[in-house]
This record gives structure tokens, C-alpha cells and sequence, in this order.
């Protein structure tokens, strides 16, 4: 029976985009004999202007009932005087609730064609591969127990940090399977020595480990996660954190890449997962074919990695961006002279060409 993609092209570059990584999809479910069907949905400001809402129940609908959701973008400055609560960006949002999207996979790896993008020295990026499981519907960033009030003249506001063991089990579990892909360590983050749910997070995650005796754990506070991201980022292979803390560390680690359209990710959900890439939908240059589809293509993997579980495909696709920035192809984020300088599209056939 054929898996079900949906894809949600959204706005700004992002059919662009996701047409590159259909594209590539395509190529690897050809050679590995999968058999996948895509249907096209609406979110973001496209669908704003369509049907008066950033995410039509029927797009919902269709990605409850989906093996997996290939995301573009959403947004840009013609939505800026739109009402809040229907601003593309609600979409997303919308999307996580929806799916119950309680993890959010941010892989960062650097390619030996790319050490020099970097601001981090060669030597020091060459070899970083690295994943941040960060957990995505609790702790304080989730923001269900905030306020404020007057006190004593002035106005003071708080937010609760909240974390429950079956919380802290669930994304626990999936960072240590994830580590089961790879190489085997989990580095789980918190700030035990101050905060009461880090010291409930540092137990609970060391109970699901006693079920992983092949993977080996380790404990860091996130202000040394931090400064060892800067200083030795290639002795990481799989970071678990919580939300706050996720959501600081995988924008610092998106960084050591040195482009921000090279990064995919994936938001893991309780039926079915979304995958998109890191940035934003770049309204400046849609339509002018210049992005950069890495980024989704490599979301697609991960797709095909987590939601299919076809591994070799997953490979396959990785394997062949690689090469094609071993070959020189470089989109205008990341060119200069002496490299191949590509389009949107040189960049996807490039792709293609090793798959």
C-alpha cells in the first residue's frame, strides 16, 4: 500500500522548495521501489487569502490522515496587518497542536565541503554531527502558566517551568531510539544544580536509560552545553533538553553549519510527524528560483528516515547532497568565486544526479 505524503508548500519560496525535495523524493522511491503518494495542501498566508484562515480543517484533516508531512514556509511582510489570531504563523502553531507535535528534531551536520562556512574554525566544525532532541509542547517556553500583576508599585511577571515523568519519559525514549541510528550517546541537558524539574528531568531521563544499555548517557548543565557547542562540538552526538533550553542550543548549533538553508528539521508528533526546514519563507527572493532546497531536501529524509523508517532512501538522499557540494554546486547563500553557483533548480539536478 502506497504512503501517503502531504505537502504543504506555504508561502514565500516555499513551493519552490518543496517542489525540489518532491522532486528528489520521487528519485529515491524509485530506486528503493516505494511507493508514495503526494496530496497538496493550503496553510499560512496562501490559505489566508483563500479561505480566510492560515489552516483550513481540511489541510488538518488531511495531515492527521497523512504517514508524513513535508512542510515549506510560511509568512512575509503582506500579512503584517493581518489580525493575530490569524497570522500565517498561527499555522504552525495550529499544526503542533493538532498532530500533538511533542518533539522537535534539529540535525546539524557539516559537510567537508562546508568547514569553511563556518565561524567556528575548520578544524574545530570538521566531523560535527549532531542531533538536538528538544522537547515541544512543555516547560516555561510553552507559556500555559504566565502572568503578571502590580506589586508594591511597580509590575512583576512569572512564568512556571513544568514538567511531569511521563513528559520527560516520552522525549527521553525518542532521543535515546534516535541515538540507536546513530552513534550510540545521548547527552541530556539540563540545570539540575538550581532548577527543581531539571533535577526531576536528570532522574527520569537516567530511569529510561536502565532500558538502553546500549547507548551511553551523560549529564551537562546547558550553560556548559553552551560553551562546548563553541569550543568541541564534534564530541556530541544526540542533546536532549527541554524546551526552553532546546530552543536557545539548536539555534546556537545552526550556526556551526554557517547557513541557515542547509538545516532540516522534524517536529515528531502522536500520529503523524511534520518535517520543513529551519528558516524562514524569504518573501525578498520568491519566484527567482535562488533558494536554497537543501534544507528541505534533507527534511524529506528525515521523513523517510522517522515516518517510513527507509533508511537506505533516507542515506541515499544524504549521501547525494553531499556529493553535490563536494562537486562545487553552491546556491547564492553559499557561493563564492571559484565554485559552481547554482539556481534552485542546478542545485536539485545536482542532487538527482547521485541518487
Amino acid at each position: 500500500m502506497a504512503k501517503k505524503i502531504v505537502v504543504i508548500p506555504g508561502d514565500g519560496i516555499g513551493k519552490e522548495i518543496t517542489d525540489s525535495a518532491v522532486e528528489v523524493l520521487k528519485k529515491a522511491a524509485e530506486k528503493y521501489s516505494l511507493e508514495l503518494e503526494y496530496e497538496y495542501k493550503d496553510a499560512g498566508g496562501t490559505a489566508y487569502d483563500k479561505f480566510g484562515t492560515p489552516l483550513p480543517e481540511d489541510t488538518l484533516e488531511a495531515c492527521k490522515a497523512a504517514d508524513g508531512v513535508l512542510f515549506g514556509a510560511v509568512g512575509g511582510d503582506k500579512w503584517d496587518n493581518v489580525e493575530p489570531s490569524l497570522r500565517p504563523e498561527k499555522a504552525i502553531l495550529g499544526l503542533r497542536k493538532g498532530l500533538g507535535l511533542y518533539a522537535n528534531l534539529r540535525p546539524v551536520k557539516v559537510a567537508d565541503s562546508l568547514t569553511e562556512y563556518s565561524p567556528l574554525k575548520p578544524e574545530l566544525v570538521k566531523g560535527v554531527d549532531l542531533v538536538i532532541v528538544r522537547e515541544l509542547v512543555g516547560g516555561i517556553y510553552f507559556g500555559d502558566k504566565c502572568e503578571s500583576e502590580e506589586f508594591n508599585g511597580t509590575e512583576r511577571a512569572w512564568d512556571l517551568e513544568n514538567y511531569s515523568i511521563p513528559e520527560v519519559e516520552r522525549i527521553a525514549k525518542l532521543a535515546f531510539e534516535t541515538a540507536r541510528l546513530r552513534r550510540g550517546k545521548v547527552t541530556s541537558v539540563d540545570k539540575a544544580n538550581v532548577l527543581a524539574t531539571s533535577r526531576l528531568w536528570r532522574r527520569t531521563v537516567a530511569e529510561v536509560a536502565k532500558d538502553y544499555d546500549d547507548v551511553e548517557l551523560n549529564n551537562l548543565y546547558v550553560d556548559n552545553t553552551a560553551m562546548q557547542l563553541a569550543v568541541r562540538p564534534t564530541q556530541f552526538d544526540v542533546i536532549v533538553t527541554g524546551n526552553l533550553f532546546g530552543d536557545i542550543l539548536s539555534d546556537e548549533a545552526a550556526v556551526i553549519g554557517g547557513s541557515i538553508g542547509m538545516m532540516p528539521s522534524a517536529s515528531i508528533g502522536e500520529c503523524t510527524s511534520l518535517y520543513e526546514p529551519i528558516h524562514g519563507s524569504a518573501p525578498d527572493i520568491a519566484g527567482k528560483g535562488i533558494a536554497n532546497p537543501i534544507g528541505t531536501i534533507l527534511s524529506a529524509a528525515m521523513l523517510l528516515r522517522y515516518s517510513l523508517q527507509e533508511e537506505a532512501a533516507a542515506k541515499a538522499i544524504e549521501d547525494a547532497v553531499d556529493a553535490a557540494l563536494a562537486e562545487g554546486w553552491r546556491t547564492a547563500d553559499l557561493w563564492h568565486e571559484g565554485f559552481k553557483k547554482a539556481n534552485t533548480e542546478d542545485m536539485t539536478r545536482a542532487v538527482l544526479a547521485h541518487i
